[in-house]
């Protein structure tokens, strides 16, 4: 007998998984970051402006609401961005997951590569987060490419445990 999805228990369940895969993916992009040269490092560092694109968009808030950040906010609060953002494409997947076969196709990935080029590569440099896409080292393309298929396939892994179990 196939159970009927709740999707306000799906969503609750995604974003129980978008948590663990964005710690998870964090992990993964550290790793691939400590190891990529000096060299690279400091490309990516000066493309940025030795921001995040996450700190960027905690100023951009803070500038909305007439505020000024230290560094030590700007840092908190874009991580607050950055987790915010992963639980929430986590709660999508969950809605979608067992309702959308496509969207589970290939077990996460394809929601990770999509999940990749949408923010990282459109929206992040569209509203001004980073600059454009040519402006970083192909190293810093496939680490986020590497990390945001790993929080597809840890979402998805999460989610099908789950969404099995209830």
């Amino acid at each position: 007998m196939k159970r009927k999805h709740s999707r306000a228990m799906d969503a609750i369940a995604g974003m129980v998984a978008g948590a663990l895969a964005t710690w998870l993916m964090g992990k993964a992009t550290t790793v691939l970051y400590e190891r990529e040269s000096k060299a690279v490092r400091r490309r990516e560092d000066q493309a940025r402006g030795g921001k995040t694109a996450y700190g960027v968009a905690a100023e951009k808030v803070a500038r909305l609401a007439h505020e000024q950040l230290s560094n030590e906010q700007r840092s908190r609060f874009g991580n607050g961005i950055h987790w915010t953002l992963g639980v929430s494409a986590g709660a999508l997947y969950g809605v979608l997951r067992p309702r959308v076969r496509a969207v589970r196709s290939g077990h996460g990935l394809l929601f990770g590569a999509a999940f990749f080029l949408i923010m990282d590569e459109l929206v992040t440099p569209a509203f001004g987060l980073t600059p454009g896409p040519r402006a970083f080292p192909w190293q810093t393309h496939a680490r986020g490419l590497a990390g945001h298929l790993v929080f597809g396939t840890v979402v998805d892994t999460a989610l099908g445990t789950m969404q099995r179990t209830a």
